[in-house]
């Protein structure tokens, strides 16, 4: 090859670079719990302050505004990805109090359904893909059972954090100590007794819906009903101010 010769090629992106998810920080960890509980508190001011049926449709057409801004970008976007989260914890919320409270399902049986529905999206993505790790969220297909895990996932969690505060009387604040001392579990499992990174990482995601959603009812129910009474709407105002200062933070 002569000296005059010029490379064109250009290297390939690693496949790291492609990933559609955030590297695994204490910041995601801190955002996620805080999505999770303003989830929570949002979900419940809108269906109180208005028509049920128009909150859970405004909730779904957020929900899939975000996933097809998500779909669209080629690469990790900070605010759209956790813009994503936001949402699907709103409707993921909605969709576990609509199956109880509009279908009359009781909590318990709901839990197993969603929990149901978790398992089964799991088992076919490790089927389909090989593997669960979200570092390898870089196909269209991947993404998709990621977020539908996700979102399942959070309905999962709100349903288990109601069974658990009202069919089995914890109350909120001692369901979310119930629940971020699970969260917790993989870790010590992880570091002392070798527990797949992948499996603790699922088992932690999971338990995170579960505790923001106890605390922030605890936090916006009124005080006859368990909570601190401060109000659902400053809880989500309050939340979302820090997610966004957070999330801008990060970008």
């Amino acid at each position: 090859m002569s000296d005059h010769t010029v490379c064109t090629t250009r290297p390939r992106p690693s496949r790291a670079a492609m990933s559609k998810v955030p590297e695994i920080t204490v910041y995601f960890w801190l955002i996620k719990l805080l999505t999770t509980a303003m989830g929570e508190a949002t979900s419940d001011f809108l269906v109180l302050h208005m028509n049920h049926y128009l909150a859970v449709a405004l909730g779904f057409i957020g929900l899939v505004v975000s996933l097809l801004l998500q779909f669209s970008v080629k690469r990790y976007v900070t605010w759209v990805y956790w813009l994503v989260v936001v949402m699907v914890s709103i409707f993921g919320t909605m969709a576990a109090d609509a199956t109880h409270i509009v279908l009359g399902v009781p909590y318990l049986d709901s839990t197993l359904f969603f929990f149901a529905v978790m398992v089964a999206l799991l088992i076919a993505w490790k089927i389909t893909e090989g593997t669960l790790s979200i570092h390898s969220i870089y196909t269209r297909r991947r993404e998709i059972f990621y977020w539908l895990t996700v979102l399942a996932a959070f309905a999962f969690g709100t349903a288990i954090g109601d069974m658990t505060a009202t069919t089995l009387s914890l109350g909120y604040a001692t369901s979310g100590i119930v629940f971020a001392v699970l969260m917790f579990l993989p870790l010590i499992a992880y570091r002392m007794f070798g527990l797949n990174d992948i499996a603790a990482f699922w088992f932690a995601y999971i338990m995170t819906r579960p505790v923001g959603a106890s605390f922030a009812d605890w936090f916006g129910v009124e005080k006859a009903y368990g909570g601190l009474g401060f109000g659902r709407g400053p809880v989500s105002l309050t939340l979302t101010v820090c997610i966004i200062l957070l999330v801008g933070y990060l970008m």
